[in-house]
């Protein structure tokens, strides 16, 4: 299993056996964090791994905690008790609940999340990969209908188009507005909107999202789904999650993410046998019912015919490199400790 591990230095990767302990978990976070009385948290929203009050020898695998693909959030007992009042719903990518407030969210695993959202992101280019052959479409024949995936130009505000182009879709100026948004809410809400959640401060975070190529990621889904009063359900096409933003509110969008883009859904009418949309955008549904479950499936099933078509990047496989000194690394982990090492921030994808 793997495992990220974010303590108050930076994050990192842990490679973990299936019999693996209770206990080989505390010695490696003690061994990368430097921390050793510490506290863990996980999920959406962040909830506690108390790791100290079972035995050591007890199998990961039989914690009620899915590990595999999750990030844990190190932090000493100490701050995490000066911490708790304003980052208690404060999230983090690999499960799907949301909280009312915000979300704590790095670089994609999940979720979640967005394109290199951690410390690459701002001088990383990185292009989506186009879909193999036709784009999927998934018949919906008791509506008479057809689901399709709307795809999002490929120009650092995808995620802004993608959630726009579903709720407010006659909103020429979406992404201008939507980014300012992000900027106010998080100027209003700095308890919650920490330097530690942004991983920059409040300021800086306000000035490069209001940037055209600032990319967007899960903190900015669960801000925009709060303001708008909607669930955002967002699947990831490599792993097939879906992450739920403001959960359990009335109507809800499903957006696709892979890796490092962000495409819509929509349900377009189509003739039988309804296997071929037929009509332009402007008769799409992009909105439905929360307890929409049909939608929802399908979907799903459309993903896993992208996934089949290679429709997302591995960012952790990446392939890239310095246009400074020329230097190949492989993944975001590898780019960021050359980038931060040597101050080289020119970078990009190869093939």
């Amino acid at each position: 299993m793997r495992i990220r591990i974010r303590g108050p230095q930076g994050a990192s990767i842990a490679s973990l056996s299936d019999e693996s302990t209770v206990g080989n978990l505390i010695e490696i976070i003690t061994e990368k964090t430097k921390i050793n009385d510490f506290e863990v948290r996980y999920g959406y929203p962040l909830r506690t791994l108390e790791l100290f009050q079972f035995d050591s020898s007890l199998p990961l695998f039989q914690l009620s905690v899915k590990l595999d693909g999750e990030q844990l959030i190190i932090s000493t007992r100490e701050s995490t008790r000066s911490d708790e009042n304003t980052q208690a719903d404060i999230l983090s990518p690999g499960t799907t609940a949301l909280s009312n407030k915000a979300e704590k969210v790095t670089d994609s695993t999940q979720s979640t999340g967005s394109k290199f959202q951690g410390k690459v992101d701002k001088f990383t280019t990185i292009k989506q990969k186009e879909i193999e052959g036709d784009s999927p479409e998934i018949p919906i024949p008791e509506r008479g209908a057809t689901l399709v995936l709307r795809i999002m130009p490929d120009d650092n505000s995808c995620l802004f188009r993608a959630f726009g182009s579903a709720v407010i879709p006659t909103d020429d100026k979406t992404m201008t507005e939507l980014r300012a948004l992000i900027a106010s809410v998080i100027q209003a809400e700095r308890s919650t909107y920490t330097k530690v959640v942004l991983e920059k401060s409040p300021d800086e975070y306000c000035r490069w999202i209001q940037s055209p190529d600032a990319w967007g990621g899960a903190i900015e889904l669960v801000i925009l789904a709060n303001h708008f009063d909607i669930e955002v359900c967002s699947i990831d096409v490599q792993s097939l999650r879906i992450d739920r933003f403001n959960e359990g509110r009335p109507t809800r969008c499903i957006l696709v993410y892979s890796g490092v883009h962000y495409d819509t859904i929509a349900q377009t009418p189509s003739d039988p046998p309804h296997t071929k949309s037929q009509y332009p955008p402007e008769f799409d549904q992009r909105v439905w019912n929360s307890d929409d479950n049909q939608i929802l499936d399908a979907a799903l099933e459309l993903c896993r015919k992208l996934k089949a078509k290679k429709y997302y990047t591995d960012t952790a496989r990446l392939k890239i490199k310095c246009n400074v000194c020329g230097i190949i690394v492989y993944g975001e982990q590898q780019a960021a400790k050359h980038a931060h090492q040597l101050s080289h921030f020119d970078m990009a994808e190869v093939n």
